[in-house]
């Protein structure tokens, strides 16, 4: 099913779904662990929140999640304005907070701030 003769495997297509893309992945096309990284601190962010990775039904600054939950992600007060509602505070503030911050370092603009994927899932 792959490639034959002179066609190429190789594609300058930009692969990804919206909200999820890695920035260095919408402009440069190239998938690394570190795109995966990031695009698993969206979902976080995702859980956290109750919210879509995109959603353009809400005002303008709220549309990208981590352009709208990034400066509450740091503060466990803070943190509690972006929190599901529908989780009714049913949930550990340490874990909560433990969550937010991997879900921060996972979506840096810098893949070399990311984790790498083994530590993210061994986070306890």
């Amino acid at each position: 099913m792959g490639p034959e003769g002179s066609i190429s495997h190789v594609t300058t297509r930009v692969m990804g779904t919206y909200g999820y893309a890695a920035p260095e992945n919408v402009s440069t096309g190239h998938l690394t662990t570190k795109s995966d990284v990031y695009s698993y601190g969206v979902v976080l962010l995702e859980l956290l929140t109750g919210r879509r990775a995109t959603d353009k039904s809400r005002p303008k600054n709220q549309q990208n999640i981590i352009d709208w939950a990034k400066p509450y992600l740091t503060s466990s007060r803070r943190l509690r304005c972006v929190m599901d509602q529908r989780l009714a505070g049913q949930y550990s503030v340490k874990a909560d907070k433990d969550t937010a911050l991997l879900a921060l370092q996972c979506v840096s603009p810098n893949p070399k701030d990311r984790p790498k994927m083994p530590a993210v899932v061994d986070v306890e």
